[in-house]
């Protein structure tokens, strides 16, 4: 058994008025809380299109998150992609800068 085994722990959990045990290696509250969030999600977009089909609930859930993910993925890539440049251009301005300092002094 490999020793993140030993600190496992168990949390129950209701989704959509089902229960749940998780087991987690983290934060126990961490589970709880986003459950909670998955429970509000999926009872919201019940109510919201009328449907009690929870299949159909979790689809669209899934839906909606895969979204967010999606929108933060691309917000995390331009966020590197600015840093790239930051980087260069920041690189750039520090050789000339070195450049300059190892110009002998003008008389």
């Amino acid at each position: 058994m490999a020793s993140s085994d030993f600190s496992k722990q168990t949390v129950r959990v209701s989704i959509f008025n089902q229960s749940y045990t998780v087991s987690t290696s983290g934060d126990p509250r961490e589970i709880e809380e986003l459950a909670a969030e998955i429970d509000d999600l999926m009872s919201s977009i019940a109510r919201r299109t009328g449907s009690l089909d929870s299949a159909r609930t979790a689809v669209l859930a899934c839906l909606h998150l895969a979204d967010r993910l999606r929108t933060a993925e691309r917000a995390v890539e331009a966020v590197r992609h600015s840093l790239v440049h930051k980087t260069r251009d920041l690189a750039l301005l520090l050789d000339q800068a070195l450049l300059e300092n190892e110009k002998p002094p003008k008389t």
